[in-house]
C-alpha cells in the first residue's frame, strides 16, 4: 500500500501539469492569416471571401468565386515573467518562461461549379510552451512543457441558396509534448521526472453556416465538437532515492486521455457603405469538460497504476468588436478588440499553464500586387491576465503573479487567384 500510494503520488504530479498544457489555454484563434490576426479573430466566423475559411467556417468558402491558395507565417512572441511573493522551496522566478516560436500555414479552395466547394487547411494549430528553469519556485509542479503539433483540415461546402451556405469538415491533429518535473524529495536532492514527446492522432468536427440576411448584413456561425486525445510515450526518472527509486526504476510508459472541448462561436458581419464593414462574435466552450482527466503509468513487463484528477475549469465566454475598410486603391486596414473570460478561478491555477482571463488588440494591413495576387501584414496583442497563483506542490508552497504576461502574433501572407 505505501508504494501504491507513492505511485499514485507520482502520477498527480504529473497529471497536473500534462492536462493544462495540452489545453492551450483556450482555442486560439489566430492562425496566421488577416483576418484572424487582423481582427482579434472577430471576423473568422463571417469570412467569406479568404482561403482560411476552410477552418474558421467552411460555409464562407461558397463566397470564394475562383480557385485560391493562401500562404502564411506567423511568428508568436511570448513574455510570461512570474514574481513571486512566497517560495517555501527556494529557487528563482525562473525569467521569462515563454519562447519565440514559427507557424507555417495554407489553405487551398478549390471551386465545383457555382454551388461546391473543397478546401485543405494544413497549418500547426498546437504550439509553444513554457520554460521556468530547473531552480523554479514551482519546479514541484512545472520546469518545462514544449507542445507541438500539426494539423490537416478537408472541409466542403455548398450554397442552398443565394442567402445560406452550409460547411463541414473534419481536423486531423498530431501532438507531441516533452515535460520536465521535479519530485521533492525531503533532506535529499530534486528527483526528475522526464516525459519525451508523448504523442497520438486525434480528430475533431466542425460544422458552419452563413445567412445572407440583406445584402448589407450576413451572419455565421461554427461548431467544434469534442474531441478525445490518448497521449503516449516514454517517462523516466532521475536522481531519485529512498522508496521511491525501486518503484519508478520499473516505470517506463505513459498515458494521458482528455479532450478537447466542444464550442459555438455565431457572429455578424454588417456593411455600413462600400468601402467600411463591422464585425461582432460571441463564443461558448466548454472548458468545465476538459478537466476530467485519466493518467496512466505502466511498468516494464506490465502490471500499471491509473489515476483521475478534475482541474475543476469552468466554461469560457468570448465577445469581439472589429472593422475593416477598404481604400479606393484596393488597400485595406482593420482593427479589431476582443476578451475572453477565464476557465480556472485563482485559488485553482497552476504554474504548468496559469491560464486567465484574455483581452486582445489587433490590426492588419493588406493590398494588391496584381489582379492575382496580394499580400497582408498583421499583430495581434494578447494580454494574458495576472495569473494570480497560490499551490502547493511537493509539500512546498509558491504564491505570486505574473508581472508581464502577454503573446503577441505577428503574422505575413500571400493569396493567389488561380
Amino acid at each position: 500500500m505505501s508504494h501504491l500510494r507513492l505511485t499514485l503520488s507520482i502520477a498527480t504530479i504529473l497529471l497536473l501539469a500534462t492536462t493544462s498544457v495540452f489545453a492551450g489555454g483556450l482555442y486560439l484563434p489566430e492562425i496566421g492569416t488577416p483576418i484572424s490576426v487582423g481582427t482579434a479573430g472577430v471576423g473568422n466566423v463571417t469570412n467569406d471571401f479568404s482561403a482560411d475559411s476552410v477552418v474558421t467556417n467552411p460555409a464562407g468558402m461558397t463566397g470564394i468565386e475562383s480557385d485560391s491558395a493562401l500562404f502564411g507565417l506567423q511568428a508568436v512572441i511570448p513574455t510570461v515573467r512570474f514574481d513571486s511573493d512566497i517560495a517555501t522551496a527556494g529557487g528563482s522566478d525562473g525569467g521569462n518562461a515563454g519562447f519565440v516560436s514559427a507557424i507555417p500555414s495554407i489553405f487551398v479552395v478549390k471551386t465545383l461549379g457555382e454551388d461546391w466547394r473543397l478546401g485543405l487547411g494544413i497549418t500547426a494549430p498546437l504550439g509553444g510552451g513554457g520554460d521556468y528553469g530547473k531552480d523554479f519556485v514551482g519546479r514541484y509542479q512545472a520546469q518545462r512543457s514544449v507542445l507541438a503539433g500539426l494539423g490537416f483540415a478537408p472541409a466542403v461546402a455548398y450554397k442552398v441558396n443565394e442567402k445560406l451556405s452550409l460547411g463541414a469538415g473534419i481536423s486531423f491533429i498530431y501532438s507531441n509534448l516533452d515535460l520536465d518535473i521535479a519530485i521533492n524529495q525531503p533532506g535529499e536532492a530534486d528527483g526528475q521526472v522526464n516525459i519525451d514527446k508523448i504523442d497520438d492522432w486525434g480528430t475533431q468536427g466542425f460544422f458552419g453556416a452563413t445567412y445572407k440576411a440583406t445584402d448589407r448584413l450576413t451572419f455565421g456561425v461554427l461548431y467544434k465538437t469534442e474531441s478525445d486525445v490518448e497521449l503516449e510515450g516514454d517517462i523516466g526518472f532521475k536522481n531519485m532515492v529512498g522508496p521511491l527509486d525501486p518503484i519508478t526504476a520499473n516505470l517506463d510508459e505513459v498515458e494521458v486521455d482528455f479532450s478537447y472541448p466542444q464550442m459555438i462561436q455565431v457572429g455578424l458581419k454588417y456593411k455600413l457603405n462600400d468601402s467600411t464593414v463591422i464585425m461582432a462574435d460571441v463564443d461558448w466552450e466548454e472548458w468545465s469538460a476538459f478537466g476530467d482527466t485519466r493518467l496512466g503509468i505502466e511498468g516494464i513487463g506490465g502490471g500499471g497504476k491509473v489515476t483521475t484528477f478534475d482541474r475543476d475549469w469552468d466554461d469560457t465566454w468570448h465577445v469581439g468588436l472589429a472593422m475593416g475598410h477598404k481604400f479606393a486603391n484596393k488597400q485595406i486596414v482593420s482593427w479589431g478588440v476582443a476578451y475572453d473570460s477565464s476557465p480556472v478561478s485563482d485559488s485553482k491555477r497552476t504554474a504548468d499553464l496559469p491560464v486567465d482571463e484574455q483581452f486582445r488588440l489587433s490590426a492588419a494591413y493588406g493590398g494588391e500586387i496584381s489582379d492575382k495576387l496580394d499580400f497582408a501584414l498583421g499583430t495581434t496583442f494578447l494580454w494574458l491576465g495576472k495569473g494570480k497563483m497560490d499551490q502547493e506542490a511537493g509539500g512546498e508552497r509558491f504564491k505570486g503573479e505574473f508581472s508581464t504576461n502577454n503573446i503577441i502574433f505577428s503574422s505575413a501572407t500571400m493569396n493567389h487567384k488561380f
